[in-house]
């Protein structure tokens, strides 16, 4: 292990933060975490013409609610040109690398000819050992690297294990372009070094590009980062991660309503495994996290596991924190598909008073906040058509005979409101659902709710009796 572990996060700002570059990001700082090393981030955008700035907003605002902000300012690749510029000509002028003159027709023609021969290396070779003075007048040229064409190059990868290519099937890569454009082969080199970087922790979909870079250290003289390639994830059919399957931008899992410990949790479970433990604390992850135990399978997004684990920390969560987490979250942009309520200081109060009863079933904050909209509803309630069935003249009739009950009881609690329920329905010899439906109707509007006597202590008093009272005078027709 080096003197200090650097890791970094190098995604393109060409759209969102998906969910498989957030595991990524999660990876780099949990072993940065692990090793008391730094956790750094690097914005990929030398395609200037395909980055934008939303994306870097959504990849900055997505990295900052996981909690995984980097340990310094972000690192923009394209700053760093000149820099790129730079160790191009010092490849050149160490014999590194050479000038190539090759019109884009040529180049094609050279592409379709490996192609027939089944050769992998497209490339030829034309002006790797030609004289300068045989180029063309009027041609800029690209700069490339001279490959070894004999030999292997090994990636003894942590997790993938000893890779093996034959040199003979790398091109001289391409340095800097025709227009003295860096290419993102020279620069991931180039800035990997100069930021210390000493793990590169990455999707396996890089693991070809990890020779071709290791070619470009090899030639600088510079030693190369520990590479730890992780399988990719997978929808639930196994198949590539599409948008099918819930390959969406981080910020619409904060929509759907999932806490960002839930999906860390979630997340590092995809290839990562402390024997059969599935839920962790973040400062439990830290001290038990490292490279080893992740395997070289890909990994299946699994929607009904990530609801189940969200469902737990929601339950663990305090309930006043959990309130204000969902009051703040309306108050920037809300959730999928849901109408914000009105909060104030009195329906704050029952929303949290119900907190206890409400996120024992709720699996997303919409769900919690859906079984909690009676909470909100303004009297007279406007009953639902389930719930309306229940309101029938024997339903009001028994609404109107346990009202006085209700109206004697200074001790408002849930064992306190349940007593008089049971009691009332002891009385007057029926079941208890025949008041306990009834009642449901009166104060919420729906057949589904909470326990009866958790929405009464949760309502309180004077709300539960007005809602009743409102209920109980009515004649159905």
């Amino acid at each position: 292990m080096p003197a200090e572990v650097v890791t970094r996060f190098a995604p393109s700002p060409t759209g969102f933060l998906h969910i498989g570059g957030a595991r990524t990001a999660l990876f780099n700082w949990l072993f940065a975490r692990a090793n008391g090393g730094r956790y750094l981030l690097r914005i990929e955008d030398t395609d200037r013409a395909r980055s934008n700035e939303a994306a870097v907003d959504a990849i900055l605002d997505g990295l900052d609610w996981l909690g995984l902000t980097p340990d310094a300012p972000p690192t923009y690749q394209h700053a760093q040109a000149d820099r790129h510029r730079d160790i191009a000509q010092q490849m050149l002028d160490s014999g590194r690398a050479y000038r190539c003159y090759c019109s884009p027709e040529e180049l094609e023609v050279m592409r379709e000819t490996a192609k027939a021969e089944g050769r992998q290396r497209a490339y030829d070779g034309t002006w790797r050992d030609r004289d300068p003075s045989e180029a063309p007048d009027g041609v800029a040229p690209s700069i490339r690297l001279k490959a070894p064409l004999e030999g292997e190059t090994v990636i003894d990868d942590v997790i993938q294990g000893r890779v093996v290519f034959q040199n003979e099937n790398l091109d001289d890569l391409i340095l800097l372009r025709s227009d003295g454009s860096p290419t993102y082969m020279l620069s991931v080199v180039v800035d990997d070094h100069d930021m210390g970087i000493t793990h590169v922790i990455r999707g396996d979909d890089h693991l070809n590009n990890a020779a071709r870079q290791a070619l470009i250290f090899q030639a600088l003289d510079w030693p190369l980062p520990v590479f730890a390639h992780v399988s990719l994830i997978h929808g639930p059919d196994g198949k590539k991660l599409s948008k099918r399957h819930g390959a969406l931008g981080i910020e619409a899992y904060r929509e759907m309503g999932y806490l960002p410990e839930a999906l860390n949790n979630y997340l590092v479970r995809l290839g990562w495994s402390h024997g059969d433990q599935e839920i962790f604390q973040t400062d439990e992850l830290i001290k038990l996290f490292s490279l080893d135990p992740i395997g070289r399978a890909p990994s299946r997004l699994d929607f009904d596991k990530l609801d189940s684990v969200n469902a737990h920390f929601i339950r663990e969560m305090d309930d006043v924190a959990l309130a204000a987490l969902v009051e703040r979250s309306f108050e920037n942009g809300g959730f999928k598909d849901v109408e914000a309520p009105e909060f104030n200081d009195v329906r704050r109060e029952r929303f949290i008073r119900a907190m206890p009863a409400l996120k024992d079933r709720a699996k997303t904050l919409p769900d919690l906040v859906g079984k909690a909209i009676f909470l909100f509803s303004e009297r007279p309630i406007a009953c639902d058509a389930k719930a309306a069935k229940m309101l029938t003249d024997e339903g009001r009739a028994h609404l109107t005979a346990i009202l006085p009950q209700f109206e004697t009881l200074e001790d408002w609690t849930t064992e306190s409101t349940e007593a008089v329920v049971r009691s009332y329905a002891e009385g007057a010899e029926i079941g208890l659902g025949k008041i306990a439906q009834p009642l449901r109707a009166a104060l919420t509007g729906t057949p589904n709710s909470p326990g009866i006597f958790d929405c009464l202590y949760a309502l309180g008093r004077e709300e539960s009796l007005a809602r009743i009272g409102d209920q109980s005078h009515v004649t159905s027709s």
